[in-house]
């Protein structure tokens, strides 16, 4: 199959996506809606098999949709300092949620831990704390 005879069912399943997937992209700006021949269907490449992988990826280590794209815009090898800066950034968000699940974790262990301890069956620690908060 040559480069541009990917249909847009192919593209999607080699990118381990959905079709409606392709279009949303398309719609968001993410990837270039190829023309449409008259009386044919759109023809992809195997470039946008790869940049829909790419998408999804970045999705997968938090990137925001609007954070992919300027990734992109930046793919032609002389912005590698300003998504170094984006990527820190986004680690930086990481991190800070990390801190926040871990206040979390040990404000819902300590509840847990208060339910185990109470033997009286008239109130609930656990349930009596959130109506404080």
């Amino acid at each position: 199959m040559k480069d541009q005879e990917l249909t847009i069912g192919t593209i999607a399943r080699q990118a381990g996506v959905n079709v409606e997937t392709i279009r949303f992209y398309q719609r968001r700006g993410l990837l270039p809606e190829p023309p449409k021949p008259l009386g044919s269907v759109r023809r992809y490449s195997q470039g946008d098999v790869a940049r829909v992988r790419f998408i999804k990826s970045a999705q997968r280590l938090g990137f925001t949709l609007d954070e992919i794209g300027l990734l992109l815009r930046l793919d032609d090898g002389t912005h590698c300092a300003v998504a170094r800066e984006i990527a820190e950034h986004k680690l930086a968000d990481v991190r800070a949620k990390l801190e926040d699940l871990r206040r979390i974790e040990a404000a819902l262990q300590g509840l847990v831990e208060a339910c185990q301890a109470q033997e009286s069956k008239v109130f609930c620690p656990l349930i009596a704390s959130l109506r404080i908060c």
